[in-house]
């Protein structure tokens, strides 16, 4: 479980910074497709099934999202894993058959 709770605003703006439907995040983190819907249409109140809110944060973390917790007075957000040049870089070794990789990191 991570250390602070999305939002369906959240999860909109992560999927929509993205480029990804909400059909595709469903089957990415193994939701139902209403389920997601429904967590979406719940706007600003925090999601209630943690282990949807879960699943859901780890597929928008592999399409290369970054969740921002709320602090320093600013409240939570999302943000691009990768810089655009970066993601470029690693789609373009990714389809030249160059070695795949987790594209996770620190």
């Amino acid at each position: 479980m991570h250390p602070y709770p999305i939002t369906g605003r959240l999860i909109s703006a992560a999927r929509a910074l993205v480029g990804v439907s909400q059909q595709e995040l469903a089957e990415a983190s193994g939701i139902p497709l209403t389920s997601l819907a429904q967590m979406e249409a719940e706007g600003s109140a925090m999601i209630a099934s943690g282990s949807d809110a879960d699943a859901v944060r780890r597929a928008l973390e592999g399409f290369g999202t970054v969740f921002i917790a709320e602090g320093d007075g600013f409240g939570a957000g999302v943000r691009l894993k990768f810089r655009r040049d970066d993601a470029r870089q690693i789609s373009r070794l990714e389809t030249e058959g160059g070695i795949v990789g987790s594209d996770d990191v620190p």
